[in-house]
């Protein structure tokens, strides 16, 4: 139950101070931190939560990272599904806290996006389902590798969260403009329940691709990583 609550909490901080980050901060008059700021808030959040939790859960955060996890050997399946709904359930408390903070603002309404990720007409830049599925399978598979390369044993010990949380940096900055980044179920969801209609409709995308890529990333590990014979 430890493992469970820290993922909930780990997911919570991440959704919170992600998608918090692009509610109330990217477009603040005079000083908002936007597409930038937002990448960083996102990789912060893994970094800082891989720090305090890493050595209770794994800080996965993320459902798509647990299932990838899984298939590269180094998760037991029989926590699969109790990650998960740790996981999700953070999301949805964190977008409430989230809804509950943003709609204290006169003139605020999700029909803003409230951080949703989409594609086509709720693409930031007007992307294509076929780019939306292309840009989160590859961010998230590159993101697998990053995860299980950084964490493995032959790896330099205790840098793993910075090459994580840089990685996943570095992955806002390419797809914001594409689907508002993704590659986690969970933070998906977190918010789209509260904007309902497309987030909604166009949810099935963000568990889809993210565990895909996970998938995808995890087999090529699997083959780069595998230690020669000697």
């Amino acid at each position: 139950m430890k493992q469970y609550g820290a993922e909930f909490f780990g997911t919570f901080w991440l959704v919170l101070g992600g998608c918090g980050s692009a509610v109330l901060a990217a477009a603040f008059p005079g000083v908002g931190i936007g597409l930038l700021g937002v990448s960083l808030a996102f990789g912060l959040t893994v970094l800082t939560m891989a720090y305090a939790i890493g050595h209770i859960s794994g800080c996965h955060l993320n459902p798509a990272v647990s299932i990838g996890l899984w298939a590269g050997g180094r998760f037991p399946a029989n926590k699969l599904l109790p990650y998960i709904v740790a996981q999700v359930l953070g999301a949805i408390v964190a977008g409430g806290v989230l809804y509950v903070i943003a709609s204290g603002k006169a003139g605020f309404d999700v029909a803003g996006g409230f951080a949703s990720n989409g594609y086509g007409a709720h693409s930031p830049g007007g992307y294509s389902l076929t780019a939306a599925l292309v840009t989160e399978v590859v961010m998230t598979m590159m993101f697998l590798l990053i995860i299980l390369g950084a964490t493995d044993e032959r790896a330099p010990k205790g840098f793993a969260p910075l090459p994580i949380g840089l990685g996943l940096t570095l992955i806002h900055l390419i797809s914001i403009p594409v689907t508002n980044t993704s590659v986690n179920p969970a933070r998906s969801t977190g918010v789209a329940l509260y904007v309902g209609d497309w987030a909604t409709a166009q949810l099935w995308v963000f568990w889809v691709a993210p565990i895909a890529g996970a998938l995808l990333g995890a087999a090529i590990y699997r083959f780069i990583g595998k230690p020669e014979a000697k």
